[in-house]
């Protein structure tokens, strides 16, 4: 592992969080939008990560039912698959950042009916479709990846403490 290694490990988590807490943030926003652009009502979006070097499979050392439990996280109603791999080295596994593999909309959970007649969105037998956003699950998301954000960013700064110590050392 090079010396700037860990500093890009976890840049890349970082700016990963980043983006899945924009999109946390998108989906709060649009909590009660009953109509999009395409006359929809809005849909809960989920991002999917993958490591950025696509090396052997990293399932085998967690035994495959440890692996799908790892990956469904909060993001459980997500009906992809994603693949997280690490590559082989000679002293062990070790990873090379984290990549923004899509961004998804969650068909799994089902919208929200809701009976107001007046709503202008009503149907004929007055139930207006809400979104799939439960708030509770998104700010538990929120959470999630700002403590994620935040472990990336404590990581970060020890490397970074850890290089300067070393050339205070070289400088005696």
């Amino acid at each position: 592992m090079g010396m700037f290694s860990a500093f890009n490990i976890n840049a890349t988590g970082m700016t990963a969080e980043r983006y899945r807490m924009d999109v946390i943030s998108e989906n709060v926003a649009n909590a009660n939008t009953t109509r999009t652009a395409d006359g929809t009502p809005y849909r809960r979006k989920v991002v999917a990560f993958t490591e950025k070097n696509m090396g052997a499979s990293f399932s085998h050392v967690l035994g495959h039912e440890a692996h799908k439990h790892a990956l469904s996280g909060t993001n459980a109603n997500v009906s992809h698959t994603h693949n997280f791999v690490h590559t082989h080295t000679g002293q062990g596994y070790t990873g090379t950042g984290v990549k923004v593999s899509g961004l998804y909309e969650d068909h799994t959970t089902e919208m929200n009916m809701v009976y107001d007649p007046s709503h202008p969105d009503a149907d004929e037998n007055g139930y207006v479709t809400y979104p799939n956003v439960n708030i509770i699950t998104e700010m538990t998301n929120m959470i999630d990846a700002s403590r994620a954000y935040e472990a990336n960013s404590t990581a970060f700064n020890a490397s970074k403490a850890i290089v300067q110590k070393g050339l205070e050392i070289g400088q005696l």
